[in-house]
Protein backbone atom coordinates (compact mmCIF):
# COMPACT_ATOMS: atom_id res chain seq x y z
CA UNK A 1 0.00 0.00 0.00
CA UNK A 2 2.75 2.29 1.02
CA UNK A 3 4.19 1.85 -2.55
CA UNK A 4 1.47 2.37 -4.38
CA UNK A 5 0.48 5.81 -2.41
CA UNK A 6 3.93 6.73 -3.14
CA UNK A 7 3.40 6.58 -7.07
CA UNK A 8 0.37 8.40 -7.14
CA UNK A 9 -1.72 5.16 -7.88
CA UNK A 10 -4.14 5.73 -4.99
CA UNK A 11 -6.08 8.03 -6.53
CA UNK A 12 -7.69 6.98 -10.01
CA UNK A 13 -7.67 10.54 -10.62
CA UNK A 14 -4.35 11.65 -9.97
CA UNK A 15 -2.38 12.85 -12.66
CA UNK A 16 1.17 11.29 -12.78
CA UNK A 17 2.81 13.52 -15.76
CA UNK A 18 0.76 15.84 -18.89
CA UNK A 19 -1.67 14.61 -20.26
CA UNK A 20 -5.42 13.03 -19.27
CA UNK A 21 -6.86 11.11 -16.82
CA UNK A 22 -6.79 8.31 -19.01
CA UNK A 23 -3.34 8.48 -19.39
CA UNK A 24 -2.23 9.11 -15.84
CA UNK A 25 -4.12 5.63 -14.96
CA UNK A 26 -2.44 4.25 -17.80
CA UNK A 27 0.60 5.41 -16.45
CA UNK A 28 -0.34 4.47 -12.94
CA UNK A 29 -0.71 0.95 -13.97
CA UNK A 30 2.39 0.32 -15.81
CA UNK A 31 4.08 2.03 -12.78
CA UNK A 32 2.23 -0.48 -10.43
CA UNK A 33 3.74 -3.46 -12.70
CA UNK A 34 7.45 -1.79 -12.67
CA UNK A 35 6.91 -1.73 -8.80
CA UNK A 36 5.83 -5.08 -8.76
CA UNK A 37 8.69 -6.85 -10.47
CA UNK A 38 10.55 -4.65 -8.18
CA UNK A 39 9.44 -5.85 -5.27
CA UNK A 40 9.05 -9.57 -6.48
CA UNK A 41 12.67 -9.37 -7.66
CA UNK A 42 13.50 -8.15 -3.62
CA UNK A 43 11.52 -10.76 -2.42
CA UNK A 44 13.51 -13.68 -4.42
CA UNK A 45 16.67 -11.58 -3.65
CA UNK A 46 16.00 -12.83 -0.22
CA UNK A 47 15.07 -16.06 -0.09
CA UNK A 48 17.74 -16.91 -1.82
CA UNK A 49 20.26 -15.77 0.53
CA UNK A 50 17.92 -16.92 3.55
CA UNK A 51 18.24 -20.76 1.15
CA UNK A 52 22.12 -20.41 1.18
CA UNK A 53 22.31 -20.01 5.28
CA UNK A 54 19.14 -22.50 5.98
CA UNK A 55 21.44 -25.14 6.80
CA UNK A 56 21.22 -28.89 5.60
CA UNK A 57 19.91 -31.66 7.81
CA UNK A 58 20.51 -35.52 7.71
CA UNK A 59 18.40 -37.64 9.36
CA UNK A 60 18.33 -37.56 13.11
CA UNK A 61 20.48 -40.15 14.91
CA UNK A 62 19.30 -43.03 15.51
CA UNK A 63 19.78 -45.26 19.02
CA UNK A 64 20.23 -48.29 16.72
CA UNK A 65 21.88 -49.61 14.04
CA UNK A 66 25.52 -48.55 12.52
CA UNK A 67 25.51 -45.16 11.87
CA UNK A 68 27.27 -42.62 14.25
CA UNK A 69 26.83 -38.88 14.36
CA UNK A 70 30.39 -37.01 16.08
CA UNK A 71 30.46 -33.30 15.70
CA UNK A 72 33.97 -33.32 16.56
CA UNK A 73 36.61 -35.69 18.16
CA UNK A 74 39.49 -33.14 18.89
CA UNK A 75 41.68 -34.24 21.95
CA UNK A 76 39.39 -36.13 24.20
CA UNK A 77 40.14 -36.90 27.51
CA UNK A 78 41.58 -40.68 28.41
CA UNK A 79 37.92 -41.34 30.02
CA UNK A 80 36.19 -39.98 27.06
CA UNK A 81 38.50 -41.51 24.38
CA UNK A 82 37.01 -45.12 26.32
CA UNK A 83 33.78 -44.04 26.39
CA UNK A 84 34.19 -43.34 22.74
CA UNK A 85 36.14 -46.57 21.74
CA UNK A 86 33.28 -48.69 23.57
CA UNK A 87 30.45 -46.53 21.29
CA UNK A 88 32.23 -47.27 18.59
CA UNK A 89 32.38 -51.48 19.75
CA UNK A 90 28.26 -51.43 20.07
CA UNK A 91 27.84 -49.80 16.34
CA UNK A 92 30.23 -52.46 14.68
CA UNK A 93 28.17 -55.09 16.49
CA UNK A 94 24.71 -53.36 14.82
CA UNK A 95 26.27 -53.32 11.89
CA UNK A 96 28.12 -56.59 11.91
CA UNK A 97 31.16 -55.58 11.50
CA UNK A 98 30.56 -52.06 9.98
CA UNK A 99 29.92 -48.95 11.25
CA UNK A 100 29.56 -45.59 9.64
CA UNK A 101 30.83 -42.18 11.18
CA UNK A 102 29.68 -39.07 10.38
CA UNK A 103 32.26 -36.28 11.23
CA UNK A 104 30.88 -32.72 11.51
CA UNK A 105 27.24 -33.70 12.26
CA UNK A 106 25.48 -32.77 15.68
CA UNK A 107 22.93 -35.80 17.11
CA UNK A 108 20.01 -33.95 14.98
CA UNK A 109 21.54 -34.44 11.80
CA UNK A 110 22.63 -31.03 11.71
CA UNK A 111 25.05 -30.74 9.07
CA UNK A 112 28.28 -27.75 11.12
CA UNK A 113 30.83 -28.94 9.47
CA UNK A 114 34.50 -28.61 11.30
CA UNK A 115 37.37 -26.73 10.21
CA UNK A 116 40.74 -28.29 8.35
CA UNK A 117 42.39 -28.39 11.52
CA UNK A 118 39.54 -30.04 13.75
CA UNK A 119 38.95 -32.57 11.19
CA UNK A 120 42.58 -33.39 10.86
CA UNK A 121 42.21 -34.03 14.65
CA UNK A 122 39.07 -36.01 15.09
CA UNK A 123 40.14 -37.80 12.18
CA UNK A 124 42.96 -38.99 13.93
CA UNK A 125 41.03 -40.05 17.06
CA UNK A 126 38.80 -41.69 15.40
CA UNK A 127 41.67 -44.01 13.89
CA UNK A 128 43.34 -44.35 17.46
CA UNK A 129 39.77 -45.62 18.38
CA UNK A 130 39.36 -48.51 15.58
CA UNK A 131 42.98 -49.78 16.48
CA UNK A 132 41.92 -49.73 20.10
CA UNK A 133 39.08 -52.76 19.01
CA UNK A 134 40.95 -53.81 16.03
CA UNK A 135 39.26 -52.61 13.36
CA UNK A 136 40.49 -50.38 9.90
CA UNK A 137 38.66 -46.68 9.00
CA UNK A 138 38.19 -45.72 5.02
CA UNK A 139 37.39 -42.29 4.24
CA UNK A 140 34.54 -42.69 1.91
CA UNK A 141 34.17 -38.84 1.18
CA UNK A 142 34.05 -35.63 2.34
CA UNK A 143 31.72 -32.48 1.03
CA UNK A 144 32.42 -28.49 1.87
CA UNK A 145 29.61 -26.94 4.20
CA UNK A 146 28.83 -23.21 3.21
CA UNK A 147 26.26 -21.23 5.51
CA UNK A 148 27.99 -17.84 4.19
CA UNK A 149 28.49 -17.54 7.78
CA UNK A 150 32.43 -17.30 7.68
CA UNK A 151 35.11 -17.30 4.67
CA UNK A 152 36.72 -20.26 6.31
CA UNK A 153 35.80 -23.42 4.53
CA UNK A 154 33.82 -26.35 6.88
CA UNK A 155 33.47 -29.84 5.32
CA UNK A 156 31.64 -33.02 7.02
CA UNK A 157 33.56 -36.41 6.66
CA UNK A 158 31.99 -39.97 6.06
CA UNK A 159 34.32 -42.82 7.63
CA UNK A 160 33.56 -46.62 7.34
CA UNK A 161 35.06 -48.39 10.04
CA UNK A 162 35.09 -52.28 9.39
CA UNK A 163 36.22 -54.99 11.52
CA UNK A 164 35.39 -58.57 11.24
CA UNK A 165 33.89 -59.98 14.32
CA UNK A 166 35.66 -62.54 16.65
CA UNK A 167 33.30 -65.36 15.75
CA UNK A 168 33.75 -64.83 12.10
CA UNK A 169 36.01 -65.20 9.34
CA UNK A 170 34.70 -62.50 7.30
CA UNK A 171 31.66 -60.55 6.56
CA UNK A 172 29.64 -62.28 3.92
CA UNK A 173 26.99 -60.91 1.52
CA UNK A 174 25.22 -63.08 -1.29
CA UNK A 175 24.11 -61.45 -4.64
CA UNK A 176 22.17 -63.18 -6.60
CA UNK A 177 22.76 -62.31 -10.76
CA UNK A 178 20.20 -61.71 -12.56
CA UNK A 179 18.69 -60.83 -16.09
CA UNK A 180 17.84 -62.05 -19.93
CA UNK A 181 20.01 -64.04 -22.02
CA UNK A 182 23.65 -62.52 -23.30
CA UNK A 183 22.90 -59.48 -21.18
CA UNK A 184 26.63 -59.77 -19.96
CA UNK A 185 25.68 -61.52 -16.16
CA UNK A 186 28.86 -63.78 -16.74
CA UNK A 187 31.27 -62.02 -18.13
CA UNK A 188 31.18 -59.19 -15.68
CA UNK A 189 31.63 -61.81 -12.97
CA UNK A 190 34.42 -62.86 -14.65
CA UNK A 191 36.14 -58.97 -14.72
CA UNK A 192 34.97 -58.67 -11.45
CA UNK A 193 36.44 -61.67 -10.10
CA UNK A 194 39.64 -62.34 -12.24
CA UNK A 195 40.53 -58.50 -12.54
CA UNK A 196 40.61 -58.93 -16.29
CA UNK A 197 38.66 -56.59 -18.99
CA UNK A 198 37.12 -58.73 -21.25
CA UNK A 199 38.09 -59.12 -24.93
CA UNK A 200 34.59 -58.40 -26.59
CA UNK A 201 34.15 -62.00 -27.33
CA UNK A 202 33.40 -63.28 -23.90
CA UNK A 203 36.86 -64.43 -22.88
CA UNK A 204 36.15 -63.43 -19.42
CA UNK A 205 33.28 -66.02 -18.68
CA UNK A 206 35.18 -68.77 -19.64
CA UNK A 207 36.55 -69.42 -15.65
CA UNK A 208 32.77 -69.87 -14.13
CA UNK A 209 31.46 -72.44 -17.50
CA UNK A 210 30.76 -75.37 -15.35
CA UNK A 211 29.64 -77.67 -18.63
CA UNK A 212 31.10 -77.71 -21.88
CA UNK A 213 28.03 -76.72 -24.00
CA UNK A 214 27.96 -73.93 -22.09
CA UNK A 215 31.22 -73.07 -22.98
CA UNK A 216 30.00 -73.91 -26.90
CA UNK A 217 26.90 -71.41 -26.65
CA UNK A 218 28.00 -68.85 -23.91
CA UNK A 219 24.97 -69.69 -22.31
CA UNK A 220 24.49 -70.22 -18.19
CA UNK A 221 22.11 -73.19 -17.56
CA UNK A 222 23.17 -74.19 -14.15
CA UNK A 223 24.10 -72.51 -11.02
CA UNK A 224 27.94 -71.10 -10.59
CA UNK A 225 29.31 -69.30 -7.64
CA UNK A 226 32.22 -67.24 -7.76
CA UNK A 227 33.56 -64.66 -5.19
CA UNK A 228 35.00 -61.05 -4.41
CA UNK A 229 36.73 -59.87 -1.58
CA UNK A 230 37.57 -56.13 -0.13
CA UNK A 231 40.25 -56.19 2.30
CA UNK A 232 39.75 -53.92 5.88
CA UNK A 233 40.99 -50.22 3.69
CA UNK A 234 38.09 -51.13 1.58
CA UNK A 235 41.04 -52.53 -1.94
CA UNK A 236 39.59 -55.47 -3.84
CA UNK A 237 40.68 -59.23 -3.19
CA UNK A 238 40.36 -60.86 -6.55
CA UNK A 239 42.06 -64.30 -8.62
CA UNK A 240 44.50 -61.15 -9.86
CA UNK A 241 46.74 -61.27 -7.35
CA UNK A 242 45.47 -64.39 -5.31
CA UNK A 243 45.94 -68.01 -6.92
CA UNK A 244 42.85 -69.57 -4.91
CA UNK A 245 39.82 -69.09 -2.91
CA UNK A 246 41.55 -70.01 0.19
CA UNK A 247 43.83 -67.10 -0.49
CA UNK A 248 41.09 -64.84 -1.30
CA UNK A 249 39.25 -65.59 2.14
CA UNK A 250 42.58 -64.79 3.86
CA UNK A 251 43.37 -61.64 2.57
CA UNK A 252 39.48 -60.67 2.84
CA UNK A 253 37.24 -58.90 5.59
CA UNK A 254 34.26 -58.62 3.59
CA UNK A 255 33.15 -61.42 1.06
CA UNK A 256 30.73 -60.97 -1.64
CA UNK A 257 29.57 -64.63 -3.03
CA UNK A 258 27.38 -63.90 -6.76
CA UNK A 259 25.11 -66.58 -7.65
CA UNK A 260 25.43 -66.76 -11.40
CA UNK A 261 21.85 -67.96 -12.63
CA UNK A 262 20.35 -68.34 -15.54
CA UNK A 263 18.90 -66.18 -18.41
CA UNK A 264 17.22 -68.13 -21.07
CA UNK A 265 13.47 -68.98 -20.24
CA UNK A 266 14.46 -72.80 -21.22
CA UNK A 267 16.55 -72.71 -17.14
CA UNK A 268 13.48 -70.52 -15.21
CA UNK A 269 13.35 -73.23 -12.96
CA UNK A 270 17.23 -73.41 -12.33
CA UNK A 271 16.96 -69.66 -11.64
CA UNK A 272 13.66 -69.58 -9.54
CA UNK A 273 15.67 -72.73 -7.65
CA UNK A 274 18.49 -70.73 -7.20
CA UNK A 275 16.20 -67.20 -5.98
CA UNK A 276 14.08 -69.65 -2.98
CA UNK A 277 17.16 -72.42 -2.50
CA UNK A 278 20.33 -69.99 -1.71
CA UNK A 279 18.58 -67.11 0.30
CA UNK A 280 20.62 -64.11 -1.85
CA UNK A 281 20.78 -61.29 0.49
CA UNK A 282 20.26 -58.89 -2.87
CA UNK A 283 19.80 -59.12 -6.56
CA UNK A 284 21.57 -57.72 -9.09
CA UNK A 285 19.64 -57.50 -12.17
CA UNK A 286 21.44 -57.58 -15.73
CA UNK A 287 20.36 -55.05 -18.57
CA UNK A 288 22.05 -55.09 -22.10
CA UNK A 289 22.22 -51.00 -22.87
CA UNK A 290 21.65 -52.39 -27.07
CA UNK A 291 18.58 -54.36 -26.31
CA UNK A 292 16.97 -52.76 -23.14
CA UNK A 293 14.52 -54.91 -21.43
CA UNK A 294 14.22 -58.19 -23.18
CA UNK A 295 13.13 -61.87 -22.79
CA UNK A 296 13.33 -62.22 -19.33
CA UNK A 297 13.86 -59.49 -17.57
CA UNK A 298 10.53 -58.66 -16.57
CA UNK A 299 10.06 -61.83 -14.71
CA UNK A 300 13.48 -61.92 -12.89
CA UNK A 301 12.36 -58.56 -11.69
CA UNK A 302 8.99 -59.95 -10.86
CA UNK A 303 10.37 -62.73 -8.89
CA UNK A 304 12.67 -60.96 -7.03
CA UNK A 305 10.11 -58.39 -6.23
CA UNK A 306 7.86 -61.41 -4.89
CA UNK A 307 10.41 -63.15 -2.94
CA UNK A 308 11.25 -59.60 -1.63
CA UNK A 309 14.84 -59.61 -2.49
CA UNK A 310 16.59 -55.86 -2.63
CA UNK A 311 17.38 -55.28 -6.48
CA UNK A 312 19.95 -52.87 -8.16
CA UNK A 313 20.38 -53.15 -11.76
CA UNK A 314 23.36 -52.60 -13.92
CA UNK A 315 22.96 -51.35 -17.83
CA UNK A 316 26.19 -53.52 -18.94
CA UNK A 317 27.27 -53.33 -22.99
CA UNK A 318 27.80 -49.28 -22.77
CA UNK A 319 30.58 -49.53 -24.90
CA UNK A 320 28.38 -50.99 -27.89
CA UNK A 321 25.61 -48.07 -28.08
CA UNK A 322 25.67 -44.46 -28.59
CA UNK A 323 25.15 -41.71 -25.26
CA UNK A 324 21.70 -41.82 -26.31
CA UNK A 325 20.96 -45.46 -26.30
CA UNK A 326 22.16 -45.74 -22.99
CA UNK A 327 20.13 -42.87 -22.21
CA UNK A 328 17.19 -44.53 -23.30
CA UNK A 329 17.32 -47.88 -22.33
CA UNK A 330 17.52 -45.97 -18.83
CA UNK A 331 14.46 -44.26 -19.29
CA UNK A 332 12.90 -47.53 -20.30
CA UNK A 333 14.01 -49.00 -16.88
CA UNK A 334 12.64 -46.07 -14.63
CA UNK A 335 9.36 -46.28 -16.43
CA UNK A 336 9.10 -49.65 -15.35
CA UNK A 337 10.70 -49.25 -12.04
CA UNK A 338 7.62 -46.24 -11.16
CA UNK A 339 4.59 -48.51 -11.86
CA UNK A 340 2.42 -49.05 -9.65
CA UNK A 341 3.34 -52.96 -9.35
CA UNK A 342 6.92 -51.77 -8.93
CA UNK A 343 6.35 -48.74 -6.56
CA UNK A 344 10.21 -48.23 -6.97
CA UNK A 345 12.53 -45.03 -7.15
CA UNK A 346 15.30 -45.64 -9.36
CA UNK A 347 18.78 -43.36 -8.97
CA UNK A 348 21.24 -43.25 -11.71
CA UNK A 349 24.77 -43.65 -10.13
CA UNK A 350 27.17 -41.25 -12.00
CA UNK A 351 30.05 -40.36 -9.64
CA UNK A 352 31.65 -42.29 -6.42
CA UNK A 353 29.26 -39.78 -4.21
CA UNK A 354 26.35 -41.29 -5.87
CA UNK A 355 27.54 -44.98 -5.57
CA UNK A 356 28.00 -44.23 -1.79
CA UNK A 357 24.93 -42.55 -1.43
CA UNK A 358 23.06 -45.58 -3.43
CA UNK A 359 24.55 -47.81 -1.08
CA UNK A 360 22.96 -46.27 2.12
CA UNK A 361 19.89 -45.81 0.88
CA UNK A 362 19.29 -48.43 -0.66
CA UNK A 363 19.14 -50.84 2.70
CA UNK A 364 17.40 -47.84 4.34
CA UNK A 365 14.49 -47.88 2.03
CA UNK A 366 13.21 -50.37 -0.17
CA UNK A 367 12.32 -48.21 -2.77
CA UNK A 368 15.32 -47.19 -3.66
CA UNK A 369 16.63 -48.91 -6.72
CA UNK A 370 20.13 -47.76 -7.89
CA UNK A 371 21.05 -47.89 -11.24
CA UNK A 372 24.62 -48.41 -12.92
CA UNK A 373 26.07 -47.98 -16.47
CA UNK A 374 28.95 -50.10 -17.08
CA UNK A 375 31.26 -51.60 -19.69
CA UNK A 376 32.89 -55.34 -19.35
CA UNK A 377 35.31 -54.25 -21.88
CA UNK A 378 36.32 -50.56 -21.64
CA UNK A 379 35.88 -50.70 -17.76
CA UNK A 380 33.63 -47.83 -17.48
CA UNK A 381 32.47 -46.82 -14.50
CA UNK A 382 32.95 -50.22 -13.41
CA UNK A 383 34.98 -48.51 -10.13
CA UNK A 384 31.39 -47.35 -9.23
CA UNK A 385 29.92 -50.82 -8.49
CA UNK A 386 32.86 -51.78 -6.68
CA UNK A 387 33.00 -48.85 -4.42
CA UNK A 388 28.44 -49.77 -3.95
CA UNK A 389 29.63 -53.17 -3.00
CA UNK A 390 32.27 -52.78 -0.78
CA UNK A 391 30.00 -50.18 1.12
CA UNK A 392 27.05 -52.17 0.89
CA UNK A 393 25.76 -52.82 4.68
CA UNK A 394 24.07 -56.41 5.45
CA UNK A 395 20.30 -56.30 5.70
CA UNK A 396 20.02 -58.26 8.69
CA UNK A 397 21.23 -56.34 12.33
CA UNK A 398 22.51 -58.31 15.41
CA UNK A 399 19.54 -58.80 16.92
CA UNK A 400 18.07 -60.89 13.91
CA UNK A 401 20.56 -62.37 13.98
CA UNK A 402 21.02 -63.75 17.37
CA UNK A 403 18.12 -64.45 17.25
CA UNK A 404 18.25 -66.99 14.41
CA UNK A 405 21.37 -68.89 16.19
CA UNK A 406 19.26 -69.17 19.43
CA UNK A 407 17.05 -71.51 17.34
CA UNK A 408 17.38 -75.15 16.66
CA UNK A 409 19.86 -75.87 13.89
CA UNK A 410 17.92 -76.43 10.49
CA UNK A 411 20.66 -76.68 7.43
CA UNK A 412 18.79 -77.02 3.73
CA UNK A 413 20.41 -79.43 1.23
CA UNK A 414 20.77 -77.99 -1.79
CA UNK A 415 23.55 -79.80 -3.56
CA UNK A 416 25.26 -83.64 -3.60
CA UNK A 417 28.89 -84.63 -3.94
CA UNK A 418 30.98 -87.39 -3.50
CA UNK A 419 34.52 -86.25 -2.32
CA UNK A 420 37.19 -89.04 -3.04
CA UNK A 421 39.09 -89.62 0.22
CA UNK A 422 36.38 -87.48 1.70
CA UNK A 423 33.26 -89.17 1.01
CA UNK A 424 29.91 -87.91 0.96
CA UNK A 425 29.22 -84.11 0.75
CA UNK A 426 26.11 -81.60 0.73
CA UNK A 427 25.95 -78.14 0.33
CA UNK A 428 23.23 -75.56 1.04
CA UNK A 429 22.39 -72.98 3.73
CA UNK A 430 22.17 -72.70 7.12
CA UNK A 431 18.74 -71.55 7.91
CA UNK A 432 18.73 -71.10 11.55
CA UNK A 433 20.91 -72.18 14.91
CA UNK A 434 24.56 -73.04 15.07
CA UNK A 435 26.27 -76.48 13.69
CA UNK A 436 29.62 -77.49 14.73
CA UNK A 437 32.06 -80.47 13.44
CA UNK A 438 31.28 -83.80 15.33
CA UNK A 439 27.55 -82.70 15.74
CA UNK A 440 25.03 -84.99 14.82
CA UNK A 441 21.86 -84.31 13.27
CA UNK A 442 18.93 -86.44 11.58
CA UNK A 443 18.32 -86.04 7.69
CA UNK A 444 15.34 -86.59 5.54
CA UNK A 445 12.11 -86.70 4.89
CA UNK A 446 13.39 -89.92 2.91
CA UNK A 447 10.52 -91.53 0.21
CA UNK A 448 8.94 -93.30 3.04
CA UNK A 449 8.89 -89.97 5.22
CA UNK A 450 11.71 -90.77 7.31
CA UNK A 451 14.96 -89.25 9.07
CA UNK A 452 18.00 -90.52 9.15
CA UNK A 453 20.74 -89.91 12.22
CA UNK A 454 24.28 -88.62 10.73
CA UNK A 455 27.22 -86.85 11.76
CA UNK A 456 28.43 -83.81 10.16
CA UNK A 457 32.96 -84.48 9.81
CA UNK A 458 34.11 -81.24 8.31
CA UNK A 459 32.77 -77.62 7.70
CA UNK A 460 34.15 -75.59 4.15
CA UNK A 461 33.43 -71.90 3.32
CA UNK A 462 34.28 -70.95 0.44
CA UNK A 463 36.83 -73.53 -0.13
CA UNK A 464 38.39 -72.89 3.48
CA UNK A 465 38.07 -74.79 6.63
CA UNK A 466 35.51 -73.56 8.99
CA UNK A 467 34.75 -75.03 12.86
CA UNK A 468 31.25 -73.20 13.57
CA UNK A 469 28.67 -72.24 10.99
CA UNK A 470 26.13 -69.53 12.01
CA UNK A 471 22.35 -69.28 10.83
CA UNK A 472 22.64 -67.32 7.61
CA UNK A 473 25.97 -69.12 6.40
CA UNK A 474 26.08 -71.54 3.23
CA UNK A 475 28.53 -74.39 3.44
CA UNK A 476 29.24 -77.61 2.31
CA UNK A 477 29.29 -80.51 5.04
CA UNK A 478 31.76 -83.57 4.86
CA UNK A 479 29.16 -86.70 6.30
CA UNK A 480 32.55 -89.43 5.68
CA UNK A 481 30.72 -92.76 4.47
CA UNK A 482 26.83 -91.91 4.44
CA UNK A 483 25.22 -93.52 1.46
CA UNK A 484 24.50 -91.16 -1.02
CA UNK A 485 22.00 -92.74 -2.63
CA UNK A 486 19.60 -92.08 0.44
CA UNK A 487 19.95 -88.17 -0.13
CA UNK A 488 18.60 -85.83 -2.97
CA UNK A 489 18.21 -82.10 -3.43
CA UNK A 490 15.25 -80.62 -1.06
CA UNK A 491 15.90 -82.28 2.22
CA UNK A 492 16.88 -81.39 5.86
CA UNK A 493 19.11 -81.79 8.11
CA UNK A 494 17.66 -80.80 11.78
CA UNK A 495 18.57 -81.37 15.12
CA UNK A 496 16.74 -84.35 16.56
CA UNK A 497 15.34 -82.18 19.14
CA UNK A 498 13.41 -80.63 16.44
CA UNK A 499 11.06 -83.88 16.39
CA UNK A 500 10.46 -82.75 12.61
CA UNK A 501 7.56 -83.81 11.04
CA UNK A 502 6.74 -84.65 7.31
CA UNK A 503 3.88 -82.71 4.93
CA UNK A 504 2.20 -84.38 1.93
CA UNK A 505 -0.54 -81.63 1.79
CA UNK A 506 -0.41 -78.05 2.48
CA UNK A 507 -2.20 -74.53 1.74
CA UNK A 508 -0.53 -71.45 0.29
CA UNK A 509 -2.22 -68.50 -0.31
CA UNK A 510 -1.47 -67.29 -3.88
CA UNK A 511 -1.59 -64.58 -7.02
CA UNK A 512 -1.89 -65.53 -10.67
CA UNK A 513 1.03 -63.69 -12.29
CA UNK A 514 0.03 -65.30 -15.63
CA UNK A 515 -1.61 -67.93 -16.90
CA UNK A 516 -2.60 -68.50 -20.33
CA UNK A 517 -5.42 -70.77 -19.46
CA UNK A 518 -7.67 -70.82 -15.97
CA UNK A 519 -6.48 -72.64 -13.06
CA UNK A 520 -8.77 -74.92 -11.33
CA UNK A 521 -8.72 -78.19 -9.35
CA UNK A 522 -6.58 -80.64 -10.95
CA UNK A 523 -4.00 -78.47 -12.72
CA UNK A 524 -0.32 -79.52 -12.09
CA UNK A 525 2.60 -77.01 -10.58
CA UNK A 526 5.99 -77.71 -10.16
CA UNK A 527 6.16 -75.67 -6.31
CA UNK A 528 9.03 -73.82 -5.34
CA UNK A 529 9.42 -73.79 -1.67
CA UNK A 530 12.75 -72.85 0.10
CA UNK A 531 15.11 -75.44 -1.30
CA UNK A 532 12.18 -77.80 -2.03
CA UNK A 533 10.98 -78.23 -5.79
CA UNK A 534 8.72 -80.85 -6.98
CA UNK A 535 5.51 -81.43 -9.18
CA UNK A 536 2.11 -80.36 -7.17
CA UNK A 537 -1.54 -80.93 -8.24
CA UNK A 538 -4.21 -78.88 -7.00
CA UNK A 539 -6.77 -80.29 -4.72
CA UNK A 540 -8.93 -77.35 -4.04
CA UNK A 541 -9.69 -73.65 -4.36
CA UNK A 542 -10.92 -72.11 -1.11
CA UNK A 543 -14.30 -69.68 -2.03
CA UNK A 544 -13.46 -70.19 -5.88
CA UNK A 545 -13.82 -72.84 -8.57
CA UNK A 546 -11.34 -71.46 -11.07
CA UNK A 547 -8.70 -69.04 -11.03
CA UNK A 548 -7.84 -66.34 -13.75
CA UNK A 549 -4.38 -64.06 -14.67
CA UNK A 550 -4.11 -61.26 -11.46
CA UNK A 551 -6.73 -63.05 -8.96
CA UNK A 552 -5.82 -63.93 -5.80
CA UNK A 553 -6.61 -67.38 -3.80
CA UNK A 554 -5.53 -69.68 -0.89
CA UNK A 555 -5.08 -73.13 -2.82
CA UNK A 556 -4.36 -76.52 -1.29
CA UNK A 557 -1.92 -78.38 -2.91
CA UNK A 558 -0.75 -82.38 -2.87
CA UNK A 559 3.08 -83.46 -3.69
CA UNK A 560 2.74 -85.82 -6.30
CA UNK A 561 5.80 -87.99 -5.65
CA UNK A 562 7.25 -87.58 -2.03
CA UNK A 563 6.37 -86.19 1.26
CA UNK A 564 8.63 -82.66 2.11
CA UNK A 565 9.62 -81.17 5.21
CA UNK A 566 7.39 -77.61 5.02
CA UNK A 567 7.51 -74.79 7.84
CA UNK A 568 5.06 -72.06 8.08
CA UNK A 569 5.63 -69.54 6.08
CA UNK A 570 8.48 -67.53 7.20
CA UNK A 571 10.28 -64.02 5.83
CA UNK A 572 13.26 -62.45 6.92
CA UNK A 573 16.08 -60.24 5.88
CA UNK A 574 17.83 -62.97 4.78
CA UNK A 575 15.63 -66.09 3.87
CA UNK A 576 12.41 -65.56 2.40
CA UNK A 577 10.51 -68.99 2.78
CA UNK A 578 7.21 -68.55 0.14
CA UNK A 579 5.87 -70.74 -2.19
CA UNK A 580 6.54 -70.39 -6.28
CA UNK A 581 5.10 -71.65 -8.81
CA UNK A 582 5.56 -72.51 -11.99
CA UNK A 583 2.95 -73.47 -14.33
Amino acid sequence: MVDLSESGAASPGHRHGPGSGNNGRKTSKKSRTRRGKRGRRRRNKKNNRNSKTAPPYLPPEAEEGNIEYKLKLVNPTQYRFEHLATQLKWRLQEGRGEAVYQIGVEDNGLLVGLTEADMKASLKTLKRMAEKVGADITLLREREVDYDLDRNTRKIAEVLVRKVPDDQQFLDLRVAVLGNVDSGKSTLLGVLTQGELDNGRGRARLNLFRHLHEIQTGRTSSISFEILGFNSKGEVVNYSESRTAEEICESSSKMITFIDLAGHHKYLKTTIFGLTSYCPDFAMLMVSANTGIAGTTREHLGLAMALKVPIFIVVSKVDLCSRGTVERTVRQLERVLKQPGCNKVPMVVSNPDDAVTAAQQFTQSTCVTPIFTLSSVSGESLNLLKVFLNILPPLSNSKEQEELMQQLTEFQVDEIYSVPDVGTVVGGTLYSGVCREGERLVVGPTDEGRFLRLKVGSIQRNRSACRVLRAGQAATLALGNFDRSLLRKGMVMVSPKMNPTICCQFEAAIVLLFHAKTFRRGSQVTVHVGNVRQTATVECLHGKDELRTGERAVVRFRFIKHPEYLAPLIATSRCVNAPVLDL
